[in-house]
C-alpha cells in the first residue's frame, strides 16, 4: 500500500489551512481524499472547484442523478469515496 504524507488540520498553515477551513464549512470535517492533496494546496483548490462545478453547476442531470453516478463509479472502482 502506498504511503501519502497527510497534513492534519492542526498542522495546516496558510493556503492549506484555508482549504481545510472551507472543507470544514462544507462537510463538518476534512475527508482523507482532501488531505491526500494537502502537499499542493493549489491543486487541492482547483480539485474542489472542479468538484463544485460538476456537482452543483448547471447540468441536465439532477443533484440526485449526479450523486448516483458518483456512487456507481466509486463502487466500480472499489473506492470508499
Amino acid at each position: 500500500m502506498p504511503h501519502i504524507r497527510l497534513i492534519e488540520i492542526a498542522e495546516a498553515t496558510g493556503a492549506l489551512a484555508e482549504e481545510y477551513a472551507a472543507a470544514m464549512e462544507r462537510a463538518g470535517k476534512v475527508f482523507n481524499i482532501v488531505k491526500a492533496m494537502c502537499l499542493n494546496p493549489r491543486v487541492l483548490n482547483r480539485s474542489m472547484a472542479l468538484y463544485q462545478a460538476i456537482m452543483f453547476g448547471p447540468s441536465p442531470l439532477s443533484r440526485a442523478e449526479r450523486e448516483l453516478l458518483a456512487v456507481v463509479v466509486s463502487n466500480a472502482n472499489d473506492c470508499h469515496y
